[in-house]
């Protein structure tokens, strides 16, 4: 259901080769976050949720935030290019940029593929209370059978809060649909073939 050490080192080479020769500023943002694997979108959103204002409830973006949300990350971009960035996704160029619009546009993934990300959030959310748990878990798979279970090395609780672990933000043990999909963009950006990722998703999460 999560992607492999394969895919992970397949997914960080993949980035790595083309910022070689990228010249787009959001391509080249995503990029960066996405050489960290298929969390690094998770991570980067992660960074900027913490730092919302509650008070805020449009979500939107200084310059400086956006700024001290990247260094914060850990992204070192040149401050040409950050100010480019922003004026890109800034587009009614009021100095502010849409958080959730600016997600969508770093995940860069097509409207086909969103939906079979969202039915498969729907799958895994048994009760439809919006987050997936360990209740909804154990609805969709059996710990029983994974291997660290056999080996008596794992109890079936720590395989869920591993799996958990996975899509988590926020260490509330719980999966919200923008971690789900913001882990499968990434997961999504280390397939090519269309078919192939839809494929993937249906088998992991039972979809028929």
């Amino acid at each position: 259901m999560t992607s492999t050490n394969e895919e992970e080192t397949q997914l960080k080479e993949k980035c790595s080769e083309k910022l070689r020769t990228c010249e787009d500023a959001l391509e080249m943002l995503r990029l960066k976050c996405l050489e960290r694997g298929a969390k690094g979108i998770r991570g980067l959103a992660r960074v900027f949720r913490i730092m919302d204002d509650p008070d805020d409830c449009y979500k939107q973006l200084s310059l400086d935030e956006f700024r001290k949300g990247l260094t914060g990350y850990g992204l070192m971009i040149d401050e040409a290019i950050t100010k480019k960035l922003f004026e890109q996704l800034d587009k009614f160029k009021i100095g502010l940029l849409d958080f959730d619009e600016f997600l969508q546009a770093l995940r860069d993934v097509s409207s086909a593929r969103y939906e079979i990300i969202n039915k498969a959030f729907e799958i895994a959310d048994i009760n439809g209370d919006g987050v997936i748990d360990c209740k909804d878990l154990s609805k969709v798979f059996n710990a029983n059978d994974h291997p660290n279970v056999v080996s008596g090395e794992w109890d079936v609780p720590q395989v869920y809060k591993t799996f958990l672990d996975q899509f988590d933000t926020n260490d509330d043990g719980e999966i919200s649909k923008e971690e789900f999909t913001n882990y499968y963009a990434g997961v999504s950006a280390s397939i090519d073939d269309d078919a192939y990722f839809e494929l993937m998703m249906k088998n992991a999460w039972k979809m028929t």
